[in-house]
């Protein structure tokens, strides 16, 4: 059986996204004890304390489930923790909830990079909604971007994309840009004639406004189905990969090493071709040893795993092992 006290040394391991939150208590050993899901944790929308209550949810769910008061170490990998002072505030606040003895905030990234990787060595580039990229090294050392959007230098997303997408489609429409199959693909995904109508009903909000995330597919097949204008945006979105991929090795003095870099998020894990294909090209000239995957490892098994970097139990005793056999049976 596992360690079944905080003081004999356990994980509360939190994954929290915009649209949901993974909880999971593992023991030092590596057994899960419990989980549970909640909603999404979105500070910036609703305040830092708002966004805790609704973390309560899970996290009381899980502790009661694996019989434990708290936890000896909070691992929290939190959607919104951009800079480092979002993730001091955050854990400050964790700390106020007195789950865990100690607590370590990280941005939502390093739970992706560290669930795919056997140590905490690697570089991670996410493309969900919004582009991120961080990198690790056992020793500590970190390499990351503020991406809070276009202010921080920031192209990409699956938001980014769709924007991308209107805008030359609108173009193309009303003369002032190239012809391109998306001013007839986009409209046609929501039934309308036109990108005029399609123009009309979003700034009408008679398509409301969360879902143009779902013109991000119709580009995807638009560029496979070989427009021109569609291809040359994925081409970009595989240029910004491989480039932030390219600088956090850099920073890292991991540009020589072999070293995994990890795709994650919705947009590179769906299998498009054409951009796997590109960051893969892009890549083997510009970081030759990188060892490019993609990860389909749940976030929170990478929480959990970094929770036992710092318990020191994450390597050689088979903890790491054992928690991730438990998340690839549920998978």
């Amino acid at each position: 059986m596992g360690l079944t006290t905080p003081e004999c040394g356990s994980v509360l391991a939190i994954d929290a996204g915009n649209s949901k939150t993974d909880v999971a208590v593992v023991t030092a050993d590596g057994e899960v004890l419990a989980t549970a899901r909640g909603g999404g944790f979105r500070p910036p929308a609703v305040g830092v304390a708002a966004a805790m209550d609704a973390l309560a949810d899970p996290v009381t769910r899980a502790l009661s489930d694996a019989g434990l008061p708290a936890a000896s170490h909070v691992s929290a990998c939190l959607a919104n923790a951009d800079l480092p002072v979002e993730e001091e505030q955050l854990a400050t606040a964790l700390h106020a909830r007195a789950w865990g003895t100690s607590v370590q905030v990280r941005n939502d990234t390093f739970a992706i990079l560290r669930a795919g990787v056997a140590e905490p060595r690697g570089v991670a580039v996410v493309c969900g909604a919004g582009i991120n990229c961080v990198g690790m090294r056992p020793d500590g050392r970190t390499a990351r971007f503020p991406a809070i959007g276009r202010i921080s230098g920031d192209w990409g997303g699956g938001w980014g994309l769709a924007e991308e997408a209107l805008w030359y489609a609108a173009r193309a429409e009303d003369g002032r840009g190239e012809p391109t199959a998306l001013s007839r693909t986009l409209p046609a995904h929501f039934n309308l004639p036109s990108m005029y109508a399609l123009i009309e009903a979003l700034h009408l909000e008679h398509v409301e406004h969360n879902r143009r995330h779902e013109l991000t597919p119709v580009l995807f097949e638009t560029a496979a189905q070989g427009d021109p204008i569609a291809r040359s945006i994925v081409h970009r979105l595989a240029e910004e990969v491989a480039t932030m991929a390219t600088v956090a090795l850099t920073r890292l003095d991991l540009l020589t090493e072999q070293t995994p870099v990890l795709l994650g998020g919705s947009v590179l894990t769906a299998g498009h071709t054409q951009l796997n294909d590109t960051i893969q090209d892009l890549l083997s000239s510009r970081a030759p040893k990188a060892d490019v995957r993609v990860v389909t490892a749940s976030p929170v098994l990478g929480a959990a795993l970094l929770g036992l970097d710092r318990l020191g139990a994450g390597v050689g005793v088979g903890a790491q092992e054992r928690a991730r056999a438990y998340w690839e049976r549920r998978d």
